[in-house]
């Protein structure tokens, strides 16, 4: 059964470059699987780059905000979540 960790909240969408800002409450990393769910929103995906202060960056932990490039759209509020388990 998958599990998903909460680690944070989607704070900026750049929608030219299709780049979500997220304020994290837990530990992330590129190579991870996230979730990213809210009101109209919810896709999984692997984070395959991630940024901080336009620098990339491998992993980033609580209190970081980082930006995620995405497939799909993702807007302000939305909740971000670390999948854990397998499917």
């Amino acid at each position: 059964m998958m599990e998903e960790e909460l680690i944070g909240r989607v704070s900026h969408w750049y929608g030219k470059i299709s780049v979500m800002g997220v304020t994290l409450t837990g530990r992330l990393a590129v190579g991870d699987t996230i979730r990213v769910r809210g009101h109209t929103t919810d896709f999984t995906q692997r984070v395959t780059s991630m940024q901080a202060w336009h620098q990339d960056i491998a992993e980033a932990g609580p209190g970081d905000q980082v930006g995620i490039r995405v497939a799909f759209r993702a807007r302000p509020g939305d909740r971000v979540y670390k999948v854990t388990g397998s499917g």
